[in-house]
């Protein structure tokens, strides 16, 4: 058990933290998958740029890797393109 206040709200501020990255990345994923079986081109277009928006976010946060990001939003684009 910690033994300084500073450390007690640390502890508290780490499990806020830790909760609101598992909400916005999940929350991301499930837009993904959204996007991943969209079959309308004209939808997937209007939903592409919320999406990368979302994901360029996370990147900044650092809850996901900027490679990852790059690499999503690649292959996202990509695969509207082909719609």
């Amino acid at each position: 058990m910690a033994n300084h206040k500073s450390a007690l709200k640390r502890i508290r501020r780490n499990e806020e933290v830790r909760l609101r990255n598992r909400y916005q990345h999940k929350t991301t994923r499930n837009a993904i998958k959204k996007l991943r079986s969209e079959k309308d081109k004209k939808k997937a277009e209007a939903l592409l740029p919320a999406v990368e928006s979302m994901i360029d976010k996370l990147a900044k946060r650092n809850i996901i890797h900027s490679n990852k990001a790059a690499n999503l939003k690649s292959k996202l684009t990509k695969q509207v393109a082909t719609l």
